[in-house]
């Protein structure tokens, strides 16, 4: 027998020791730590990570086998998010089962920080364990549904991952999160610095969504809303790129042109002046409070060094030279 022959000879053979070491082990019953045990499954868990968790609560021994299990079978894409409670000693293969059914005691969605109206509510149509109820509703319907006051949805939600029991309808979801933001943003009103330009929290809530778009750095958001502000006081514009692709909604490709910031929309902060109507994103608690107890500073400019991070700038001729740095 050549090497090959007998190199191919062990291969075999030792795919058909891992198989069948894998389908004893599936079929094994786990040893489970303190039944019944309740188990939180994010959205986004890949099995990797499920497989640690798993292991470090004491429902697995072995992380790496149960992921190779997983692995072999195409477990990993059909993991399903929420609160599981295990009552009874189960099998590996069991398990993998009660993950891809859904068979949770409370289920989950995710509202992203930053996320447009579009993405709640494509999010809310994704979640298989949602009743509808939302699906044939307008905005204006919804909001009524969920006792808001606005006339527009945008901003409203409090970004935050939510549990609900299955076949929960959405709009005990979008109530929730809707009263949750109210709470947020008015106990962050009642501590917000003196002498903001800002008439109602419904306009703290609009700055708050600028300032969420504008930086991914939470450090700098102070610092952001203090340029705005200063530009509020003095009769700036914002010139804020965010509400110039709001404005533009499903137009925009994702490249923001000249044309475009030239282009007038009730959100374009290059042709008017003032905050836009309404948020044009989901702000979390970090750029409410930002808005509310913004940062002193003397800077009027701001621009991005492509590290997510900006240039602060108190005059034109300094942000020109940061521009001409970062952008050109």
């Amino acid at each position: 027998m050549t090497l090959i022959k007998r190199l191919f000879v062990l291969a075999v053979l030792a795919a058909l020791m891992l198989a069948g070491g894998l389908a004893w082990y599936g079929n094994r019953p786990l040893h489970i730590d303190s039944l019944p045990k309740t188990l939180n499954v994010m959205p986004g868990t890949h099995l990797r990570s499920l497989s640690v968790m798993l292991e470090r609560e004491g429902v697995i021994g072995n992380a790496p086998v149960f992921w190779l299990l997983g692995r072999v079978l195409g477990k990993g894409a059909a993991i399903k998010a929420g609160m599981y409670t295990l009552d009874k000693p189960l099998t590996p293969l069991a398990l993998y089962g009660k993950f891809e059914r859904g068979e949770v005691s409370q289920a989950v969605v995710q509202f992203i920080e930053g996320w447009n109206w579009r993405e709640v509510r494509a999010a809310l149509a994704a979640q298989p364990l949602l009743k509808q109820d939302s699906a044939g509703m307008d905005d204006a319907e919804l909001l009524q549904a969920i006792g808001a006051v606005e006339s527009h949805p945008e901003g409203l939600l409090f970004p935050d991952t939510y549990s609900f029991a299955p076949h929960s309808s959405d709009l005990n979801v979008l109530r929730h999160a809707y009263r949750l933001q109210q709470a947020k943003l008015m106990a962050a009103w009642e501590t917000r610095a003196p002498g903001l330009p800002y008439r109602t929290p419904y306009e703290a809530l609009i700055m708050a969504s600028i300032v969420e778009k504008e930086t991914g750095a939470a450090f700098e958001r102070p610092r952001i809303a203090g340029v705005f502000i200063n530009r509020l006081r003095l009769g700036m514009r914002l010139q804020t790129d965010p509400t110039v692709i709001y404005g533009l909604g499903e137009r925009f490709d994702g490249s923001l042109r000249r044309v475009d910031l030239q282009r007038d929309t009730p959100y374009n902060t290059y042709t008017r002046a003032g905050l836009p109507p309404t948020p044009i994103a989901m702000p979390s608690e970090a750029a409410i409070r930002a808005a509310l107890n913004p940062a002193k500073t003397d800077a009027l400019y701001f621009v991005s060094r492509n590290d997510g991070t900006h240039v602060f700038s108190s005059n034109l001729d300094a942000h020109n030279r940061a521009v001409n740095r970062y952008q050109r």
